[in-house]
């Protein structure tokens, strides 16, 4: 239901625009969240937004440099990653939320993307 994609290898400082297209019944109406997993670590919060996308929220790591946002006309979420360190590398996970309440665990999200591979190179 879920399909994240825009991972790939770049440089640190540089830029990636991650994406993630969702089916309208799963996309419309509820909060959507990026997470990311790297080598050897738990699955960890990155950025979340409100339905309007009037709400966001962000893990201290990425604050500054992450921008998440929504196009509820395509039913699509996205995470423009600027500035982009080694430690940044993970895979990233898109997920919906249904309840209501920006949440930052990964326990409060209900539906999961199959993840997209970041890598930043030092």
């Amino acid at each position: 239901q879920l399909q994240a994609s825009g991972g790939g290898l770049v440089q640190a400082g540089g830029s990636l625009k991650l994406s993630c297209s969702a089916s309208r019944r799963t996309f419309s109406g509820n909060i959507v969240g990026w997470f990311r997993q790297g080598p050897g670590k738990e699955r960890e919060f990155v950025a979340a937004i409100g339905w309007s996308g009037g709400s966001t929220s962000y893990a201290d790591s990425v604050q500054g440099r992450f921008t998440i946002s929504r196009d509820n006309a395509q039913n699509t979420m996205y995470l423009q990653m600027n500035s982009l360190k080694p430690e940044d590398t993970a895979v990233y996970y898109c997920a919906v939320r249904l309840k209501y309440g920006l949440g930052s665990s990964a326990l409060d999200y209900d539906y999961w993307g199959q993840g997209t591979q970041v890598t930043v190179s030092s």
